[in-house]
């Protein structure tokens, strides 16, 4: 077997199991369309706040990686929330889970960097991988709520925790769903965390509009073709998720790793003639 073939194959074996720890498609048909004011297209946004919650290193780059590129060249403030550090996803047996933590932190400032934001616009919470559903719940959503009080975001993007079916994820996923959109109504609310205005001055802020991402159902669609370059590059360079460094880590991708890469994330967001990523889009009652 040639050394093109194999890492063909490995390759192969690398995206689906980077689509399976989505718990869904990437990307799926529209349900329907939502309406938006002329205007008040993501695609128009400028000097706005945005704040971002992730329950991975990479959740953010595979589904909103042309949309952050786009929100950072347009001037907008973004804040990325990452619930966990991702220390146990490999198969390499000489990995550690601290050596992987600090692989995978470079790997999202590195993807970060790309598309024009900075590490300093990173929250880690540092939550083991696999365990945040583990986590205290009311401490857990007490950290979301004091973020979005502190930023006051006039959107915010995570993960869809689904609204008419539940929505399969695998255990962080699922977690950073449901306690992020907890998170809402106590951001909303002064009395769920007090001490955040008393000792901080932090005032309740409501969520204006959401945009969930790895949703069955999305609703609105932003157009990425000028940044789907862009999203390539910052998603190949979570080297760790992709054969053959999910087996034997190198930091190194080979070059036929990438050119696949390119060409999945390419088919995926193929609309017509534009590249798209697609959100389900939910205004604050």
């Amino acid at each position: 077997m040639s050394d093109r073939i194999r890492w063909a194959i490995l390759l192969g074996i690398g995206l689906v199991w980077a689509s399976a720890a989505a718990g869904q498609p990437l990307i799926v048909p529209l349900a329907e369309k939502a309406e938006v004011a002329a205007g008040d297209r993501v695609e128009d946004w400028t000097g706005k706040s945005i704040l971002v919650f992730t329950p991975h290193p990479d959740d953010d780059t595979f589904s909103m990686g042309g949309t952050l590129a786009r929100l950072a060249a347009n001037d907008n403030k973004i804040v990325i929330v990452i619930f966990t550090n991702d220390n146990k996803g490999s198969k390499d047996l000489d990995m550690t889970r601290e050596r992987l933590a600090r692989i995978r932190r470079a790997e999202e400032e590195e993807a970060c960097r790309v598309l024009g934001i900075g590490k300093e616009s990173l929250v880690w919470l540092g939550y083991d991988d696999g365990d945040l559903e583990y986590a205290d719940p009311q401490h857990l959503r007490g950290e979301v709520c004091r973020l979005i009080k502190k930023h006051q975001p006039d959107a915010v993007f995570t993960i869809d925790p689904g609204v008419k079916w539940d929505q399969w994820h695998k255990t962080d996923h699922r977690m950073a769903a449901r306690i992020t959109k907890d998170a809402f109504i106590a951001a909303e609310w002064h009395l769920y965390y007090p001490q955040h205005l008393l000792d901080e001055g932090l005032k309740p802020h409501p969520v204006p509009v959401a945009y969930y991402f790895y949703s069955l159902e999305p609703n609105y669609e932003v157009d990425i073709t000028g940044q789907i370059e862009a999203k390539i590059k910052a998603s190949a360079a979570h080297v760790s998720q992709f054969e053959p460094s999910v087996t034997k880590y190198t930091p190194a991708m080979p070059e036929v790793v990438f050119e696949k890469i390119a060409a999945k994330f390419r088919e995926m967001h193929k609309k017509d003639d534009r590249y798209v990523e697609r959100f389900r889009r939910e205004e604050s009652p």
